[in-house]
């Protein structure tokens, strides 16, 4: 998520108020939902709830939730309003941040690589907001709407619509 999607939605927890459990329901004001309708390109967000809980884990932290939404996405083809209903769980695992040596560098590419805390906090408004765009449909569309492709131009090439302009030979008559 890019630095300005962060200032979407915010609600920080430091990990020592963590303890042996923290939850959290989280319901965005109507300022942080135009924020994440502009953001996230909808159409509408009418309602947008998490249910989190940040729990010790095997190696850090362990954040589940649960995000519920309701909401219209604008259909790719007909761009009708298209309505969706979001009920996601979820599970991030959470480790703090290790500053490494001054001649160590650590290239992971795992993909289910722990999610690095930075500077002791967590912010739990980030998180929900990000699972709600993770499930998006990246490009929604009603039911039964097909991209009918345009028939090609006989001649293809740039100088084609110049030829409308060309005067028509008429045999020489003036």
């Amino acid at each position: 998520m890019n630095p300005e999607q962060r200032l979407l939605f915010s609600e920080v927890v430091r990990i020592n108020e963590i303890g042996a459990g923290l939850e959290r329901h989280l319901v965005p004001d109507e300022a942080a939902r135009k924020r994440i309708i502009k953001a996230l390109d909808l159409a509408s967000l009418s309602t947008f709830e998490a249910d989190l809980r940040v729990t010790p884990g095997r190696v850090g932290w362990t954040l589940t939730g649960r995000v519920m939404a309701t909401l219209e996405q604008t259909c790719g083809i007909t761009l009708d309003p298209l309505p969706v209903e979001i009920d996601e769980r979820f599970s991030v695992d959470l480790v703090e941040a290790v500053e490494p040596e001054p001649d160590e560098i650590e290239v992971t590419l795992d993909d289910d690589a722990p999610d690095v805390i930075e500077d002791g906090r967590i912010d739990l408004g980030q998180y929900a907001v990000e699972q709600l765009a993770l499930t998006l449909d990246p490009f929604p569309r009603k039911p039964g709407a097909e991209f009918v492709q345009p028939a090609e131009p006989a001649e293809i090439s740039p100088f084609a619509v110049l030829k409308a302009f060309k005067p028509k030979d008429d045999g020489g008559k003036s």
